[in-house]
């Protein structure tokens, strides 16, 4: 599930629990349908929203608040305990320090309230993008080393990958692939800043023998932030990473797990301008 569709649901939920009578909203709950740990799911809303989870429910409690002191008879005791505050009390300075009034204020026809209304999330954005808690992996296949003077390893990675082609490689690696669904990964390994170069590798998961000249790599488990890029290669992943680098990384500045990034290919004609590629970022959950 994309992050926008992903959010609208726990907004969803969020807003059902809070019409239901002392009914609690459930953490676990959330953090299942985030797919990541609820501290970490916090972290995101406030990236996304400029403000924190809990100050968007405690907003819209006290706003349907309002409209049930304006809009029905419920006592003010009944409202306090139906939002979940633990007294009368609570709820009324939780409630004038929202409002800038006080629950019995607020009954008046001429008092204006505050309105904090439900989050709409746009339904579409530039990348799609998720978080998945991925098992370790085994990968295997061919590395080189790749200049990064004046953007260069845009060119060459791209002759890499038809070198693969025309070698036999591309088709050693898919009688290797053990995943499901299949695919192949470039990997962007260690960089030497001497250099000014990074070690690139075209890869698949296998747990089959290393075939001679052949690397390796242990993905530990860990979580990923993956970005969807839909278009013929490598013009779609160029894009998606001009993306992560001018918007995501300076908007979502998300700690770098310590494992390496990851380009996966689909199977299928890369050249087909609705072919699937994806950008994984390993990334770690904070507490």
């Amino acid at each position: 599930m994309e992050w926008n569709e992903t959010l609208q649901a726990i907004i969803d939920y969020v807003e059902d629990h809070l019409q239901r009578t002392q009914e609690k909203i459930d953490y676990e709950v959330i953090a299942g349908i985030a797919g990541c740990s609820f501290p970490f799911f916090q972290k995101i809303f406030s990236y996304l929203n400029g403000m924190n989870f809990a100050e968007y429910i405690r907003s819209r409690k006290l706003t349907l608040a309002g409209y049930d002191l304006q809009s029905t008879d419920l006592k003010v005791i009944e409202i306090s305990y139906k939002y979940g505050y633990d007294s009368p009390t609570s709820f009324t300075k939780a409630f004038q320090l929202f409002h800038g009034v006080t629950p019995s204020e607020a009954r008046k026809s001429t008092v204006v309230l505050q309105v904090v209304p439900k989050m709409q999330i746009a339904s579409r954005q530039a990348y799609a993008w998720s978080i998945e808690r991925k098992k370790g992996f085994r990968l295997v296949g061919k590395q080189i080393k790749v200049t990064c003077e004046q953007d260069r390893h845009f060119q060459i990675i791209p002759m890499f990958w038809n070198e693969c082609q025309r070698n036999g490689i591309f088709a050693q690696l898919n009688s290797l692939d053990m995943a499901e669904p299949k695919g192949l990964f470039g990997v962007f390994g260690d960089y030497d800043k001497a250099l000014n170069e990074v070690a690139y590798s075209i890869m698949t998961i296998s747990d089959q023998a290393l075939p001679q000249g052949f690397t390796e790599i242990h993905i530990p488990a860990t979580s990923w932030a993956v970005f969807t890029c839909k278009g013929l290669v490598p013009q779609a992943i160029q894009k998606g990473w001009q993306y992560l680098n001018e918007e995501w990384l300076i908007r979502y500045p998300f700690r770098h797990a310590p494992c390496p990034e990851l380009e996966w290919y689909s199977a299928g004609n890369m050249y087909d301008p609705n072919y699937f590629s994806q950008i994984w970022i390993p990334i770690i959950e904070e507490e």
